[in-house]
């Protein structure tokens, strides 16, 4: 069984360049970078991963696709461009020149206005998406769900997946908030093509998480989407805020261990080589 990490991510705070973390936090202000991760990776099994990105720099990108040259495990990197500016489609296709280059993600959930995917002066980004055949990382919370599906409803063609499941607030659980999460989630499920990545959750959980309060989550976005629009990713080192890597990864190896041996390989491994078009190494 081939096992890959959908998304996770290194960083350099001395880049100074991540605007969202915080200066003085004990565990994510601290560079991390492949040698941190390999270890977790041996002892999880997992062979590739997809490295994401976590600033809204195309220096970045550029800083982790020379990550990728030098690491035999990433497998993709999915970086950055200025949506706003359509001279950059060319940085785009420099990019998409890069074999380990998969596609972008723009922090849409750290916008002040919601509706900014929607905005004219952004839609070139993603037809060029499109025409390139690159993927896009949804990153948003359950107040973009609405969005989200006017969006890829407008793109049907374009490869996207959800990000964190849509960062449903587990730490502020309520019967109300679950169902709005859970019905937008189906609704893209069930009329667009988009994937959903099984990441981030502990990291909306609160301090002490269970898996029995994750539980609901999981078997939601299991029925929605099906194990071969699914993929497993650790979200480390973001999630290394509730637990360490071996933790989460456990904690979905138990909450799946009803599914068939089929659809577990799609999860943890089949999915985001598909998804991701990941070549393994030989």
């Amino acid at each position: 069984m081939t096992r890959i990490d959908a998304h996770q991510h290194f960083w350099h705070p001395a880049r100074a360049d991540y605007p969202w973390m915080p200066v003085d936090d004990p565990i994510l202000a601290k560079p991390y970078h492949p040698d941190d991760l390999n270890a977790h990776l041996r002892e999880t099994g997992i062979s590739q991963t997809v490295l994401v990105q976590a600033a809204p720099t195309m220096a970045e990108t550029d800083y982790l696709l020379g990550i990728a040259d030098a690491s035999s495990t990433v497998g993709k990197v999915v970086g950055w461009i200025n949506f706003e500016d359509p001279t950059q489609i060319e940085v785009l296709e420099r990019f998409a020149r890069h074999p380990k280059f998969s596609g972008v993600r723009p922090m849409i959930q750290d916008l002040p206005d919601d509706d900014w995917m929607l905005q004219k002066n952004v839609q070139w980004a993603y037809k060029a998406i499109i025409d390139m055949d690159l993927t896009f990382d949804c990153l948003g919370f359950p107040r973009h769900l609405d969005n989200f599906y006017r969006l890829l409803t407008r793109y049907p063609n374009m490869r996207a997946v959800i990000d964190h499941c849509m960062k449903p607030q587990l730490r502020n659980h309520s019967e109300e908030e679950f169902a709005f999460w859970a019905e937008g989630l189906s609704h893209l499920a069930n009329e667009t093509g988009v994937f959903c990545k099984l990441s981030g959750l502990v990291t909306e959980a609160d301090t002490d998480w269970s898996a029995t309060a994750l539980k609901p989550y999981i078997d939601h976005v299991l029925s929605a989407f099906g194990a071969h629009r699914i993929m497993w990713g650790s979200d480390w080192p973001v999630s290394r805020l509730r637990c360490e890597y071996n933790d989460w990864f456990q904690c979905a190896q138990t909450l799946t261990a009803h599914l068939e041996q089929a659809q577990r390989e799609m999860i943890f491994g089949q999915t985001a080589i598909q998804f991701y078009r990941i070549e393994l190494p030989r």
